[in-house]
Order: C-alpha cells, then structure tokens, then sequence
C-alpha cells in the first residue's frame, strides 16, 4: 500500500519526538514555552519556499515565521513520515551491513557522513570500519586513499605507511599515477587529515595538488566541479550541515545514487531544521528576556549567528539542548567584546575586570550602570548553566566555568592596556592573547561539561590550571580566521594590529597578500597540530576532540568571503543561515511508498 504525503512541512510535535522520544538523550520538558501555543500561532512547521529576507548583522533580524499560509499536516500523516524514516532507516542499515567488499563500504559509510546521516549508524559504522584497520593493502590508489581518509576521520589509526606501494624509488610517488583524476582526488582529500611529522601525506598533498590543477579543465564538468570543490574547501574542513545541505543536491544528481538513503537524507535535514527553528525560537525568547539589545544599544545584536555557530560546533541533533545553552554564552560575549572594543572607557574596564574576578554580586555594584546590566546577565546565565550541568550530570563546575571567563575577559583587558599604551605585541604574544580573547577556551570548557562524557578527576584536574593543546590549536585556527575575514574593519576602528600586520611587519613583508598567504601556512600547520588529538592517546574524550575541530571548520566557513558569487561555501553569513535554518529541502520528488 503506497502512502502519498505532501511533505515539505514538518510540525513541531515530530521535533519534540525527536528530542525526547525516538532517541536515548535526556531533555528538558518544553513546557515553558508554551509549545502548544507555538503550534498553533507561531506556525514553526511552516516553512516558504523562497529565501527569507534575513540579516544577522541588524538588530531586528529574527524571521517571522509565519509568512506563509500555515498548511495542516494531521497525525496520521506524522505517523506516516515517522514510520517511513524509521523504514528507511532500516534500509540503509540493511545496506551497510551487507556491502560486498571494502570499496563499497567505504564509499558507503562516506556518502551516509556526508548527508548528514552518521549519527543514526554510529555503532554500525564503528564495527564496519574496525575489519579495515588492519586490512591488506590495496593496488588502487582512490580505494587506499579513500580508506585512509575515512578510517582517520572515524578516530580509527591508519598507518600512513599504507601508501608506501604508491612511492618509487626515489621516495615520491611514482608518475604512474598521473592519469588516475579520481585516484588523484582521493589522495588529496586523505593528505588534510595528516599530522605533524607525517611527509607522506604532506608529499601526497602536493603530488596530487599539482597534477589536478594542470589537468582539471580538460576533465569532464562533473569531476572538474569535484575538483574545484576541493580545492575550494577539502572534505575534512567542511562544517557538516552545509556539506549535507550542498551534498543531498549532488548525490541526487548522481545516476547511481541509493534512492532509499537520499530520501532518508532529505527526510532527516528537514527534520533537524525544524528542530533548528525551535531552537531559535527559545533563544530568541531568552535573548528579548535579557532586553541587552535595547539597553545596550552600541552592542552587536545577533542571536542566529551565535547559533549559527553552536550548529557548526554540535551538528548532531541529540546536542539541541547545549546549543542552546552555548548560543547564550555566545551572545553574551559579543556584547562583551563590543564593551571592551568599542564603548568602555579604559577605567570602567578595569573595574569591570576587577568585578569579574570577585564573581559575585556586590562585585557590580561600583560598576556603571551599562555594565551592571551586563554582569547581572553574565552572572546569571552562568550560574543557570551550571546548574543545567548538575542537574543532567552530576557535576559541580562553577570553578570551571568561572575561571573560563576570568581568563577570557583578563585577555581583553590586555588588549585594552596595548590600545591605550601604543604598544604593538609580537605576533606570538598577539597569537597566544587573541585565542583567549576569541572565547576559545570559553567555549570548549563549557561544551566539555555541558555534553558530560568522559569527564574525569584527571582531565578536570588539569582544566583548572591550564588547556589542552588541541584546544589552543583549534583557537589558533579561529583566531587567524577571524584576522582575514575582519582585518580591515578592525584596522579603521583604531583596534591593535592583526596577526597579518604584525607578520608582515615582523618578516619585512610589503605587499598583504602575501602576508594573508603566509597566514594561511600557519592555518594549515595548526591543522596539523589539531589532527595528532585524532591519532594520539588523549585523556580528554572523543567527544570534545570533534568539537574542537568543528570549530576550526566553522571559524573557515564564517570568516572566509570571496567576492566571486558562485562560491559553494563562503557565502555570507546570512546566505548560510538562510539556508540552514529557513529553506528547506524539496521533497516533491519523494514519494512515500513502504518498502518491503
């Protein structure tokens, strides 16, 4: 029997059943929210087909989400779609579990990551993949290459030394390998997932780099596009929802495409969106409740790209509840950053700092009244966190989390005494200061208890007195982003230089794109850096390690614009969230037939 069902809606009782029903994860109720009354007024399932005006960089930019005329999808239908993922689900677990031979299941367990799907197999990817750890070599460069690649990104160790079949006498890779375009392909996206000391792979980066470019316009259109991606943005640097978003339009379009994982991908992305848009919702809530915006009207008022950012850290749908949670924490400190760059006088930072020190509530009361305001939001918001994390795991990390924004807002009064001081920093001291001052450390610590795993008296011990390097490398990376991306609006604000002023300045360095070339080498080295935390012993989990190099690949996404309009990833800020949050995908051509 087929069932029929006209799906590009998705009401916010199957989200609610995401978040707390279907899956093992443990959610507060939405009861304060109201959310019988957002189903029917807020209309949060109705989503237009056309891209919605949007600007996260203006103070009124929350969508109203209701422009549309709301479309009533009844229960039997929501059973209809929940049956039917729960079918394809199936399906593709079927599938993986059934691959032929190692080509197949690696292409397979790629093609499910990179729709967004992985979260649902994880147990099944996990078992597939530890039969190829140790597996035979292979003759085929794309299959070695491929395997390495999806093995390294699974935490799984592959020796580099797999590709040794590949190098002739010489110790380089042999021309042999010159007309292999999808080989090629395949061992240049491997190579960014290698670590520091590992030459094979910075050799294999640059073999297959200089072929592909002298041979990619006389490729067919399909793997030239294939090329060009990657060179735009490898694979591992990519932030997972906008790789599915953009990779569910490709797979389609592949002839050999599995119908039953694409319709799955299609299902789910809609799903999460709408989950998205709750969450929005909630923050945006909380956000009016704090009234900074108003209050504090020289301050940056933008809760969707502090969201935007908790996505790229948290794709995973069972985070909804810290995304949450961190966008608070994110929103609150651009209006710190704002306090220091821009509004402060040089004494009332200093006091500030003082009161942040002391953390309590008398601390405030010497402050003016603009950064009592904020303290008071600080203040709470923290402690409310806190108290989220002894409720759902037991864990007392007020210390933690203090010591966090002790140190993040210490780093900014830095920055304050050389802006008033005229003092231009080295580029290691500037490195060092401007990843605290970034929130690097902000983030990660509160993200490493709010999620909860593997926490232990260990790696606590060690959090109160320093930070793990993968930690630092990650704020690296974000930092050295953030300078290209905003370098010259800082510049015309009076702001210290940046690291490519004081690169350029330190290596007698004249003309800025190469110094924005050189920092781009010191982007790429930290990559290495932060990819030994995947191949190393860590006493920190698994867990946090993604976050940290989520961060890295969102901090690209955000902060790198190129003018030319075709881009597929560094479109503006806007354009993403749009995208992510707002636009959904076609399902038309999905028509909902049990399978079997």
């Amino acid at each position: 029997m087929a069932a029929h069902v006209s799906i590009n809606l998705w009401s916010t009782a199957n989200v609610v059943s995401l978040r707390n029903g279907q899956h093992p994860w443990r959610l507060p109720s939405y009861s304060h929210c109201k959310t019988s009354r957002m189903n029917r007024h807020i209309c949060l399932h109705v989503l237009p087909r056309v891209p919605i005006p949007l600007s996260t960089t203006q103070g009124n930019e929350f969508l109203c989400l209701n422009r549309s005329q709301p479309m009533v999808i009844s229960c039997e239908e929501e059973c209809d779609v929940s049956n039917r993922i729960d079918t394809l689900k199936e399906n593709a677990r079927r599938a993986m579990m059934t691959a032929s031979n190692p080509m197949m299941t690696m292409k397979l367990v790629d093609i499910i990551q990179r729709l967004g799907l992985g979260y649902n197999f994880e147990e099944e990817i996990k078992t597939l993949l530890e039969h190829h750890v140790d597996g035979q070599p292979d003759d085929d460069l794309y299959v070695t290459a491929l395997r390495f690649r999806i093995l390294r990104h699974n935490n799984l160790h592959p020796n580099p030394d797999i590709f040794q079949p590949f190098i002739d006498a010489n110790g380089k890779f042999g021309e042999s390998l010159v007309g292999d375009t999808e080989g090629l392909l395949s061992l240049y996206e491997a190579s960014y997932l290698g670590a520091n000391g590992e030459d094979v792979l910075s050799n294999a980066k640059e073999f297959a780099s200089t072929h592909l470019r002298k041979s990619v316009y006389g490729l067919t259109q399909t793997l030239r596009e294939k090329i060009l991606q990657s060179f735009e943005l490898p694979r591992h640097m990519r932030m997972a929802r906008l790789e599915a978003r953009r990779y569910i339009e490709e797979y389609g379009n592949d002839s050999d495409h599995n119908p039953v994982i694409l319709e799955l991908a299609k299902l789910e992305y809609n799903q999460v969106q709408s989950l998205h848009q709750m969450e929005l919702a909630e923050i945006r809530t909380w956000w009016r409740h704090m009234d900074l915006a108003s209050k504090l009207t020289f301050a940056r008022d933008r809760p969707i790209e502090c969201f935007l950012w908790t996505v790229g850290l948290l794709p995973e749908p069972k985070y909804s509840t810290i995304r949450i949670e961190l966008a608070k924490t994110i929103s609150i400190l651009l209006v710190i950053d704002d306090i220091f760059d821009t509004y402060g006088s040089y004494d009332d930072l200093i006091q500030f700092t003082k009161a942040i020190q002391r953390w309590d509530l008398e601390a405030m009361e010497q402050l003016p009244e603009y950064m009592k305001i904020c303290y008071m939001a600080l203040y709470n918001t923290t402690n409310e966190i806190c108290f989220v994390i002894q409720k759902n795991h037991g864990l007392s990390v007020l210390p933690y989390l203090r010591k966090t924004w002790i140190d993040t807002i210490q780093a900014m009064m830095v920055e304050a005494e050389w802006v008033r001081r005229g003092h231009t920093p080295n580029l290691k001291d500037y490195i060092e200061n401007g990843i605290t001052t970034a929130g690097t450390y902000m983030a990660l610590v509160h993200l490493f208890f709010l999620i909860g795993e593997g926490v232990t008296e260990e790696n606590t011990r060690y959090l109160i007195h320093s930070y793990p390097r993968f930690f630092s490398d990650a704020g690296k990376i974000l930092r050295l982003w953030d300078d290209l991306g905003t370098s010259k609006e800082e510049q015309e604000r009076g702001d210290i230089s940046s690291s490519i002023q004081l690169l350029m300045r330190e290596n007698n360095i004249t003309n800025e794109k190469d110094g924005r070339k050189q920092i781009m080498q010191l982007i790429q080295t930290s990559w290495k850096q932060l990819n030994e935390a995947l191949v190393e012993p860590n006493m920190f989990p698994l867990s946090i390690i993604k976050v940290a190099l989520n961060m890295s690949r969102a901090s690209q996404v955000v902060y790198q614009h190129d003018d030319d309009d075709e881009d597929t990833y560094f479109s503006s800020v806007d354009d993403h969230a749009t995208s992510l949050f707002f636009t959904p995908i076609d399902l038309l051509s999905c028509t909902l037939e049990l399978i079997v």
